[in-house]
């Protein structure tokens, strides 16, 4: 890889990335209009003489066109990824992940990169039948307009792959974990216990079972599947997870554990914490397995590893005071 763009490059997985990718030695452009990524993210990319950002928002006309010029690779990370309260605010779903999935395709084939690499979710199988949930299960009614939003994603690089002959990489992650983490429910539990660590309200019966994996084992995971399909053509699905889950009363226990607390916890009762919160999920990763990836981290080393990072970086958490 000579050179790749990743859009909504100053956010969390997005400037790991960046990072891995100017270490591997790519040339790396980042575009970003930082309303939720952090240029503080940025800061060793921005010394590398292989890097450039590109400010700006993704749905803006020539942005794209500019930062793809050269490019081998675009890693579509940029998204709307609040799927709690989606239904506060429905366009935005539409917009920041479907519309905007339009647009980098379209400047993709403007500027002639056939490769792209998508970060969609295993919110796409809403509430499935089977576990753990494989790339071809049945959909079965979608359940957040964050999931929809995505598969209407991925459907729109199947039909480019096949009328264009892009390749299209499409990974269906879990939650995410790690340093730089922003978002989520591990930073909502830990920033609710730094303001108070007698007590802490959990969203749901706390007997939702989720999945997680840390953010450098997403990443390897990604760059597996690159070199499996550089050039090749077609879509290609992967689900990025681990063969575990956690209940999210366990992972509550590991983080006060690690903070050193113990809070009383109240629940706010039902299966699920709101809308389109899927009381389990678990995805098969057998097929990203067959090409020799394996996660390094478990679950609760991950959540431990993120509580550290967060105890280290209190802007994350604490926006007010964020240079």
């Amino acid at each position: 890889m000579r050179r790749a763009c990743i859009t909504g490059g100053a956010g969390f997985i997005g400037s790991n990335l960046a990072d891995r990718l100017l270490a591997d030695g790519s040339e790396v452009v980042v575009v970003d209009d930082f309303r939720t990524g952090r240029r503080a993210f940025l800061g060793d990319a921005a010394e590398h003489p292989h890097f450039r950002l590109v400010e700006g928002d993704v749905l803006s006309p020539g942005i794209l066109e500019d930062a793809f010029a050269g490019c081998d690779w675009v890693f579509h990370l940029q998204a709307n990824a609040d799927v709690r309260h989606g239904l506060e605010r429905p366009r935005l779903d539409l917009e920041q992940n479907t519309i905007a999935t339009s647009k980098v395709l379209e400047a993709m084939r403007q500027t002639g990169v056939s490769n792209i690499v998508f970060s969609s979710t295993g919110s796409v199988y809403g509430e499935p039948e089977l576990f753990p949930t494989p790339e071809d299960a049945p959909f079965p009614l979608q359940t957040s307009l964050y999931g929809a939003s995505k598969l209407a994603g991925e459907g729109l690089i199947a039909a480019y792959a096949t009328g264009f002959a892009i390749t299209g990489v499409i990974c269906r992650f879990v939650s995410i974990l790690g340093e730089r983490y922003t978002h989520g429910h591990v930073i909502d539990f830990y920033r609710s216990l730094k303001d108070d660590p007698r007590e802490i309200t959990v969203l749901g019966d706390g007997k939702q079972e989720k999945s997680y994996l840390y953010v450098q084992d997403c990443i390897e995971a990604i760059l597996t599947a690159v070199a499996r399909h550089e050039g090749q053509g077609g879509a290609h699905v992967y689900n990025l997870g681990t063969d575990e889950t956690v209940i999210v009363d366990e992972s509550l226990a590991l983080i006060t554990g690690r903070l050193g607390c113990t809070p009383a916890v109240r629940h706010t009762g039902g299966v699920r914490g709101w809308t389109g919160d899927s009381p389990l999920i678990r995805l098969d990763t057998s097929k990203i397995r067959s090409l020799g990836w394996a996660p390094k981290l478990t679950i609760g080393l991950a959540i431990e590893k993120t509580v550290d990072w967060l105890e280290a970086n209190e802007h994350v958490w604490r926006p007010q005071v964020q240079p």
